[in-house]
């Protein structure tokens, strides 16, 4: 499995000759977005910072778009999307209005990946709740302005005991020093890496390791 980050949310997983898109930042957003071919495209919440899919149409490569809660099966990967809340109303600004975000869990070569999306809430619905069990690699927004701040982030991160965190959502989105109040709240320093390249037996023994992913 390899993973990349490309800004915002936006998070590709590559696995074999399938790629993942993770909230592609569509043509409409403020964002720098990043064009390529995927086989399966997930979106958390109907926003242009998140629902690019259109940015990941190219060539023969016509995605599978998954936009809400619901049970899939797409060429051999089984994808849980979860309900949760997210006031994130794009940029750097917060709305008053709570909107539907999806959680998305996703088993992939014996590896069992969450990627919480814009979420704002660290209380998740009981039934979402449940449903997230053994997680391996969590991708968390720490931005704030609508979603996570980063002292909230890491508290839930935490608690859901994943193998390995990635955050996104910072930088170009959200507030500028997320990132440097994440890490002091993890107590690590790690340096980045431009793509995490995992299996299985990589992430045995891990407990809660903070990955940065620079942004391709």
């Amino acid at each position: 499995m390899i993973i990349t980050y490309l800004g915002g949310e936006f998070v590709k997983v590559q696995f074999g000759d399938t790629i993942l898109a993770f909230n592609p930042i569509s043509k409409d957003s403020s964002l720098k977005s990043a064009k390529f071919g995927a086989d399966i495209v997930l979106s958390s919440l109907n926003n242009p910072d998140m629902n690019g899919a259109d940015q990941v149409t190219f060539g023969d490569k016509k995605p599978f778009s998954i936009t809400g809660p619901g049970e899939y099966e797409v060429r051999g990967v089984f994808i849980k999307g979860l309900p949760s809340e997210s006031n994130y109303d794009g940029g750097a600004t917060a709305s008053k209005d709570k909107f539907i975000n999806t959680i998305y869990t996703v088993e992939l070569e014996g590896m069992n990946i969450t990627f919480l999306g814009g979420l704002n809430q660290t209380d998740l619905p009981k039934e979402t709740d449940e449903e997230i069990d053994d997680v391996d690699i969590l991708f968390v927004p720490i931005g704030g302005n609508g979603v996570l701040d980063a002292a909230k982030a890491y508290k839930l991160a935490v608690s859901m005991e994943p193998k390995i965190i990635v955050p996104i959502h910072y930088g170009d989105l959200g507030a500028k020093d997320a990132l440097k109040i994440f890490l002091k709240e993890a107590g690590e320093n790690p340096a980045p890496t431009s793509k995490l390249t995992l299996k299985k037996k990589d992430i045995e023994g891990k407990d809660a390791e903070v990955v940065i992913l620079e942004k391709e």
